[in-house]
């Protein structure tokens, strides 16, 4: 096979460097047919023959010298167009990050394991957080040790792949090493001091110690090609505490930063030929992850506290359990010159709170001080079949069909009775007939006391939704001539509970020299309302300008909502448009990529309604609800953008220099507010301007990432340097919060003492940067993570130092 070029853009780390690698290897062993990426099947195709753009990244590499654990983190320093912070007193949200492409939600980026359709979260995210209302799915529940490589589709891509793709697709790739054992011990610490005046105090000036040991071992299965490839990954992470300085503020919150945790992992990845043009592949995952997150200080005088258990007042801990668990079987034949793949993908995520050192004020002294408060769960089944072929037409024609049927079912799970119950001075249930003089109450204030468990009430209800739906696909793609090719892909899928939907996506490419080329694509999209966005229903207090309120989140389906004219939640639906350049030289490579997505019907959590929004009737039968708020189809958005990415690589002395510019920019705006008719004319309630700037601070307008390498002989130093643009959040008050941009380096040495044997050296952000100090804001509660900054561009948790070591034999 003559091959004239391959260029394989990769981000992070050395990422020339391993490219070249894989274009020698597959020049060398003429191979290119065995190169399969996301948002083609076609396997001859490449990354920058694709009509979209893909970004692959080596994992290995990028977490050798950047220092991250985490799918996540690793992904928000690597990838411009992505982003995920970890978030601080903002319930479940604290133990899995919400994570957004493009700016736009958790869920409207479809994630993929090994091309299979990975199962999402449980949690839906309520307040304090990106992607409020949303859903969306924890890649960290897949250990960086089991993954060789990540591959991101930028683009629409649910006529290929179904719901959830409107900003694009990561896919996550498992090692297949079929030999040897690969070890990583990682230890790093937070080595920082207050960000200027005294502004954050600490008892001492080392926290958040990191600490992740990881085994992959490879080997061969019978003598016909198969492997087993097997993952065990232990991680603890300690806390990263940022108090205000009570001396110079009234904080609402004395312990603020980064939660404790402790994951445990194991994952494998087998293939069996069992028999010639027969083979047999299971992917296993198991992963547990235990966080404890500090809650909202409830003061001594606060309606929540019984000053008698805690005469200091008490920071509720939120100590929760997520358990996770794949397992995707399937087999691989070919009929009548067809390549088959038919597959069974399951998948269950199950997230229960323990609320510990709380109380629930109306039992006063008698009260325990941790509850049980339930949970959720999501179970996920997908079966399917895809087919693959070739056909001499023209230059070539692919041409792949298939389908799926999934089942999903979403629980939540009952807490104990105390963790969600206000009782009476008897010891009873509150209910609506509960006399008034019997309520308990705070002699301090003369308020009524919450009931529940402080800092994360529990659910009072089991309630279990299931749903079903049904999927079939084609996706073409025709080689015209050598230099131009077009791609057609069309979808339906069905839904039980709302209806059906069919989309279309064209793309194409030509190449008007073999170095420059130009690319772009067209397409329709959705998302479903996930089985949590319909079904979910608590009651819970929080803290609006320092003040405690009772808030009731309505069901999508419930009588509260039907009250003021909430329509049942339906599909999201999107257009999207993209067309850029690519350019390759060898040693310098260029791609610019612009996009076009519009999303009408976005499911978001609504602003707070107050009692006086209610109908009479309503009020009376929810006589302790100070403010109501739904999950609705309620804003269309429009999001344009740019995406650029440069790479040079080049030998400078005796070393080899490569270096990774890439860029995004983001601009997204809400062009519709969709209310019910009974609410017309509040859209500023419906969705406050707080809300808004929520939703457009998912991601920066700008991000820079510049990576430069410098290798020589056994030794290398890496530098990356991340622009995060301004953002701006709006406090409980309508005081605009804004946060200057703000640039972090990370810098690293790496020895490899033998080939056996590496160790690397490093710090994460070196000049210890934090953001903007919200100074005025933390007196009176008003920042939503109740410190003296938000969860946004690198966090908060400072400057941290590491030392890895990777072993293999």
């Amino acid at each position: 096979m003559k091959i004239k070029y391959i260029s394989i853009i990769f981000l992070g780390v050395s990422s020339l460097s391993y490219a070249q690698q894989v274009k020698d290897t597959l020049i060398k062993e003429s191979k290119i047919d065995e190169v399969a990426i996301t948002g083609s099947r076609n396997k001859k195709r490449t990354v920058t023959n694709t009509p979209v753009p893909i970004d692959i990244i080596d994992i290995k590499q990028v977490s050798q010298a950047t220092g991250q654990v985490e799918v996540n983190q690793l992904l928000q320093f690597a990838a411009p167009s992505f982003n995920s912070n970890k978030q601080s007193g903002s319930d479940g949200a604290d133990a899995v990050d919400p994570a957004t492409l493009r700016g736009l939600g958790p869920d409207q980026t479809l994630l993929l394991l090994n091309g299979k359709r990975y199962h999402q979260s449980s949690l839906i995210n309520l307040f304090g957080t990106k992607g409020r209302g949303n859903t969306g799915y924890d890649m960290n529940t897949i250990p960086i040790g089991a993954i060789k490589r990540v591959e991101v589709l930028r683009d629409g891509a649910s006529a290929q792949y179904g719901s959830d793709a409107i900003a694009g697709v990561i896919n996550v790739i498992l090692n297949d090493r079929d030999k040897g054992f690969e070890g990583n011990a990682f230890y790093g610490m937070n080595l920082f001091k207050s960000p200027g005046n005294n502004d954050v105090v600490s008892d001492h000036k080392i926290d958040g110690g990191t600490f992740d040991f990881s085994g992959n071992l490879g080997t061969k299965i019978g003598s016909k090609g198969g492997f087993g490839n097997f993952t065990a990954e232990f991680i603890n992470k300690e806390y990263a505490i940022r108090n205000a300085n009570p001396a110079m503020y009234t904080s609402p919150r004395q312990r603020f930063g980064d939660a404790k945790a402790q994951n445990v992992y194991f994952f494998g990845n087998i293939e069996l030929p069992l028999s010639d043009g027969l083979k047999f592949y299971s992917r296993q995952g198991f992963s547990h992850r235990n966080t404890k997150a500090y809650a909202w200080t409830r003061t001594p005088d606060a309606d929540g506290n019984i000053p008698e258990v805690y005469p200091n007042g008490f920071n509720p801990i939120e100590n929760t359990s997520i358990t996770d668990f794949t397992f995707d079987n399937g087999l691989k034949f070919k009929v009548a010159d067809w390549e088959v793949d038919f597959y069974n993908a399951f998948g269950n995520n199950r997230f229960t709170y323990d609320i510990n050192n709380t109380i629930n004020a109306t039992l006063g002294v008698k009260s325990p001080t941790d509850f049980y408060a339930g949970g959720h769960s999501l179970l996920q089944n997908t079966t399917g079949f895809n087919a693959v072929r070739q056909f001499k037409v023209l230059e070539g024609l692919n041409v792949a069909f298939g389908s799926e049927f999934r089942y999903e079912k979403f629980n939540i799970i009952k807490g104990e009775q105390a963790s969600y119950t206000m009782y009476d001075q008897n010891g009873n249930p509150v209910t609506r007939d509960t006399p008034e003089a019997l309520l308990v109450t705070n002699p301090l204030s003369g308020n009524v006391r919450p009931g529940g468990s402080q800092g994360f009430p529990g659910y009072s209800t089991d309630i279990g939704k299931s749903r079903n739906n049904f999927a079939a696909y084609v996706d073409t793609e025709l080689d015209i001539t050598k230099n131009w090719m077009i791609s057609v892909a069309g979808r339906f899928e069905n839904y039980n509970d709302f209806g059906s939907t069919l989309n279309g996506k064209f793309a194409t490419r030509y190449a008007f020299t073999p170095q420059f080329a130009f690319r772009g694509s067209v397409s329709t999209g959705f998302r479903a309302p996930s089985l949590a966005q319909k079904y979910y229903s608590q009651q819970f207090t929080n803290f609006q300008g320092g003040q405690l309120v009772t808030i009731q989140l309505a069901s999508n389906d419930s009588k509260l909502a039907n009250s003021l004219g909430i329509p049942q939640l339906k599909q999201e639906t999107s257009v999207n448009g993209s067309a850029g350049f690519t350019f390759n030289t060898g040693k310098f490579t260029a791609t610019v990529d612009g996009y076009y997505i519009q999303v009408k019907n976005r499911i978001v959590l609504t602003g707070y309604f107050a009692r006086a929004d209610l109908p009479a009737d309503v009020q009376a039968e929810n006589p302790y609800i100070d403010q109501v708020q739904f999950f609705s189809n309620a804003i269309d958005t429009r999001t344009k953008g740019v995406d650029l990415i440069l790479s040079y690589n080049e030998n400078i002395g005796p070393g080899k220099l490569t270096a990774t510019l890439a860029g995004n920019y983001n601009d997204m705006e809400i062009t519709k507010v969709n209310t019910s008719e009974q609410l017309a004319g509040k859209e500023d309630i419906y969705l406050s301007a707080r809300e808004k700037a929520f939703i457009l601070a998912s991601a920066p307008k700008t991000k820079v990432n510049l990576n430069l390498n410098y290798k020589i002989n056994k030794f290398n130093v890496n530098l990356q340097m991340v622009r995060f643009d301004k953002v701006t959040l709006i406090g409980y008050d309508g005081t605009e919060q804004i946060y200057n941009p703000k640039v972090t380096t990370d810098l690293s040495f790496g020895y490899e003492f033998s080939k056996n044997l590496n160790l690397t050296l490093g710090s994460k952000n070196l000049f210890n940067r934090y953001p903007t100090l919200q100074t005025t804001q933390v007196s009176s509660g008003n920042t939503e993570s109740g410190g003296i900054f938000d969860p946004v561009q690198m966090g908060f948790a400072g400057r941290q130092v590491f030392l890895r070591m990777n072993f293999k034999f």
